[in-house]
């Protein structure tokens, strides 16, 4: 088990001992960033820092040092916005900081996305994703949207207030392996029972997984409105979108 002190990185060391309050999240964030290189761990910072310039200055030089197009990715920008999700959820930072991290995210991905075109690698699965009915709400969303895409899946994304007939057309047209739902409001948390319900009444129903998340849901919620999976986080929605594709396989 790796602790603490294996994180080269200052800034990430104090990040995870202030803001990641749950002893197996933090365990989990250690175990990830003590498992990459002071490099990584940089690069990985610049993101949890929002600081854009330096996030594209070290993508750049972790290419021309010949290191992986998807190593960078994971180890460096991913787990970057992985802390980021973190402080989000628990009322840390804000919209304002969350944006910030997203422009660093997007500095990186820059040099990295087409390098992953140009390689031909397939996509892990297609993920529709969307606000539910009622919920006009959407930074969580598109957070998860951002994790989705670098993590090398193809997304469609239905943005708020997405009624369950918008679901079941979007997985029709796009052949969609994974359908995200996402929630703020205590108010819109039963419009994701009604979607799942609505792919019953279609015939629709076996042939999609549902995730849900957002910062009122919990685990038994989601077993209460029939979704398959559930996820706090937008680092743990990868996971998620990435066992249940794998189930579909």
């Amino acid at each position: 088990m790796s602790q603490l002190g294996d994180i080269q990185n200052e800034f990430i060391r104090q990040e995870l001992v202030e803001f990641v309050e749950r002893d197996d999240e933090r365990q989990e964030m250690i175990e990830l960033y003590a498992a990459s290189t002071p490099q990584m761990q940089e690069l990985a910072a610049s993101i949890i820092d929002g600081a854009h310039e330096q996030t594209d200055q070290l993508t750049m030089a972790a290419l021309a040092d010949g290191l992986d197009a998807l190593k960078i990715m994971d180890d460096g920008l991913i787990a970057g916005m992985g802390l980021v999700g973190i402080k989000f959820r628990e009322n840390f930072i804000f919209v304002p900081e969350v944006l910030a991290c997203a422009r660093a995210m997007k500095a990186g991905m820059k040099h990295i996305e087409p390098i992953l075109s140009a390689s031909g690698i397939q996509p892990i699965g297609k993920v529709i994703m969307g606000t539910v009915k009622g919920d006009l709400h959407d930074i969580g969303k598109n957070l998860c949207i951002m994790m989705l895409n670098g993590a090398g899946f193809e997304v469609v994304d239905l943005g708020v207030d997405t009624s369950p007939d918008d679901f079941i057309n979007a997985v029709e047209e796009h052949n969609a392996n994974v359908v995200g739902m996402s929630a703020l409001l205590t108010t819109t948390m039963p419009n994701m029972g009604r979607t799942i319900e609505s792919f019953i009444d279609a015939d629709l129903r076996d042939d999609v997984k549902f995730m849900v998340g957002g910062a009122p849901v919990t685990p038994e919620f989601a077993d209460d409105m029939g979704a398959d999976a559930y996820g706090a986080t937008a680092m743990e929605c990868v996971e998620v979108a990435r066992r249940l594709c794998a189930k579909d396989s």
